[in-house]
């Protein structure tokens, strides 16, 4: 797949509601947004500040007709949910202002994202590892309060580093019997075998808890 191409989609469901949100991510992200979308502040001109909401108007480059007013957001890379430029436009959630908003952003150049792509760049750029994109999906599917605050800490890195802490620990008992076998002959004294069985048994039940 590629990654060094800008892409595009919806990133609120599709259909009738208070507020879209198309996401364009990629490197010509700006580039693309700054022929359609109008302000006070002339984003053709100068870049706009990073992570600050923008109020102006999409027009058809073509036709300059007014298609909705949005509120625009631009992340620089790499403080953006998927480590590249991205672009966010909120405008008006109807069924057909969004698909004629998304069709100019592509018209522009942008690709149309595949499901789940967004994130999938999110993890190619070290921005999510993979207990966090799987929390996504969780975060997203949550049914309870539990499952809700499991997700949460899931993404936050609850997840990875719990179990980075356990490797450490696994590691160093690694290093303790590598240390005895090579220098068994040496006359050093080393941890005994009962205490080192403890040790792995104690991190085996961490790691079921």
């Amino acid at each position: 797949m590629e990654t060094n191409d800008t892409i595009a989609a919806l990133a609120t469901p599709p259909g009738e509601g208070g507020i879209s949100v198309i996401r364009i991510s990629g490197e010509n992200a700006l580039t693309f947004a700054r022929g359609l979308f109008h302000s006070i502040f002339d984003i053709s001109k100068n870049i706009p500040p990073a992570q600050k909401v923008l109020f102006g108007e999409i027009r058809d480059p073509e036709s300059n007709r007014v298609i909705d007013e949005v509120l625009f957001t631009w992340f620089k890379k790499p403080n953006s949910y998927t480590g590249e430029n991205v672009v966010e436009i909120s405008g008006h959630g109807g069924t057909q202002v969004s698909a004629t908003l998304l069709e100019l952003i592509l018209r522009q150049g942008a690709r149309l994202a595949e499901p789940g792509e967004f994130t999938r760049r999110a993890f190619i750029h070290g921005r999510l590892d993979l207990t966090q994109v799987e929390a996504v999906a969780d975060l997203i599917g949550a049914a309870s309060d539990r499952a809700l605050n499991s997700a949460v800490l899931q993404l936050k890195g609850a997840l990875s580093r719990r179990i980075n802490n356990l490797l450490d620990q696994l590691l160093a008992v690694q290093a303790q019997l590598e240390a005895a076998i090579d220098f068994s002959e040496e006359g050093l004294t080393f941890q005994s075998r009962e205490t080192t069985g403890q040790q792995i048994k104690g991190l085996k039940m961490k790691f079921f808890l």
